[in-house]
């Protein structure tokens, strides 16, 4: 059960991540043609493939460490800070 909290919680911090990073590459590829006179595509394909990347890191450093902290006693894992 806990662990499927970090793990629901990791994907949902990656994907919030993943997205504010490809909206925040539409705005750039927006406006920046207007800056540097040379047009931007944006690909469908890299935005979806950014979103996994962003997913799978949120899960990776998320739930990994969550699994190991949840194998330590209460007090060995306060006197370790």
């Amino acid at each position: 059960m806990i662990r499927r909290q970090f793990l629901v919680e990791a994907s949902v911090l990656g994907l919030i991540g993943g997205a504010l990073g490809a909206l925040l590459g539409i705005i750039g590829a927006t406006f920046l043609p207007g800056v540097v006179g040379d047009p931007i595509t944006i690909s469908p394909t890299a935005m979806i493939g950014a979103l996994v990347v962003a997913l799978v890191i949120g899960i990776a450093f998320g739930v990994y460490p969550a699994s190991r902290a949840a194998h330590l006693a209460p007090i060995d894992a306060l006197r370790n800070e």
